[in-house]
């Protein structure tokens, strides 16, 4: 087993997942104290342009998995792909970023490369003969830090927004290997046969790096189309409480919170939400947090940024007036 660190490139349908490539700038610190070395693994179908954003954005050689049985996503069939890079590239660590998929496969890789496994990391640190993860406990109450032995392999999955990404090398290129799968029927017993995005093709609250959510407090579904403008005029997404959600006036796939979906944008809005336990835990690793809200004593306030108790059928179009201003 060698020094290099290798990153597992997300990739739907040709576009890179942005963790992703936020995860190269954790690989990069990595390798060079390890004096090892950054790779890449690319699995799908048609992912030469995806490879190649591998290689801008920092990896020396890209091990590629490209084949028609690939073009959707399986857990299985992944896991056995991105074990079979493992095993050509060798590495020390395996870095991915958390995301849906990330948290589908990272313990099945684990489990069949007999690696050690640490999810949701938020900080990697190298620490003697130890690799030191900091990642986000009890619903984000706590945070914890733990040590890992670097005499065996690593697996570590980040949480998105934890690093920055870097700008991309245009003129920085990457060798590729090409890396064959042999698969099994007993991997055919999960199969994709279609990928519906919820929402209607709006764009997913994990995805943003802004997001702008509404509560109860919104009283309707109509009542949530200030809270789309406002997203909308800052290029984010639009999120819901769960209340909301369970009140009808936004599908569960928007959801934000502990049963929803965990987000850590750089800009979160909470627009009449009063800042239940759960909710709490799915947005309190936002980098900048807003809360707008006419309750002084919402629990949102002590987790918020910036406090707005006002009327938010008032400020929110005032918000996206100014915004859509300064857009020209």
């Amino acid at each position: 087993m060698g020094n290099d660190v290798l990153v597992f490139v997300e990739q739907h349908q040709g576009k890179v997942h942005p963790g992703s490539l936020q995860v190269f700038t954790a690989a990069k610190e990595l390798a060079s104290a390890l004096s090892g070395k950054v790779t890449a693994c690319v699995i799908g179908s048609g992912v030469g342009e995806v490879a190649a954003a591998a290689g801008q954005h920092g990896a020396s050689k890209v091990f590629v998995v490209d084949d028609a049985a690939f073009e959707k996503f399986s857990a299985l069939n992944y896991t056995r792909a991105l074990c079979a890079c493992i095993e050509v590239a060798d590495p020390k660590l395996v870095l991915m970023v958390t995301s849906f998929l990330g948290r589908d496969i990272a313990p099945r890789v684990a489990i069949r490369s007999k690696s050690a496994l640490a999810t949701d990391c938020t900080e990697l640190t190298l620490d003697g003969q130890s690799l030191r993860v900091t990642t986000p406990l009890y619903c984000g109450k706590a945070v914890g830090s733990f040590d890992l032995s670097l005499e065996g392999r690593n697996i570590l999955s980040i949480r998105q927004n934890a690093y920055t990404a870097g700008e991309p090398d245009n003129g920085a290129s990457a060798d590729t290997q090409d890396v064959a799968v042999a698969l099994t029927d007993g991997d055919a017993r999960i199969k994709t046969t279609e990928i519906v995005r919820a929402g209607g093709g709006v764009r997913d609250v994990t995805e943003a790096d802004v997001v702008v959510s509404g509560g109860r407090a919104l009283k309707s579904e109509d009542g949530f189309k200030i809270i789309y403008e406002l997203a909308e005029s800052l290029d984010g997404a639009a999120g819901a409480s769960r209340a909301a959600c369970d009140a009808g006036y936004q599908p569960h796939s928007r959801q934000v919170g502990l049963t929803g979906k965990v987000v850590t944008p750089r800009l979160y809005i909470a627009c009449g939400i009063d800042g239940a336990i759960q909710h709490l835990a799915g947005m309190r690793g936002s980098k900048v947090i807003v809360a707008i809200n006419t309750k002084k004593e919402a629990p949102i306030f002590a987790v918020a940024t910036y406090g707005c108790v006002m009327d938010l059928f008032k400020l929110v179009p005032l918000l996206t007036q100014e915004i859509q201003q300064l857009n020209g």
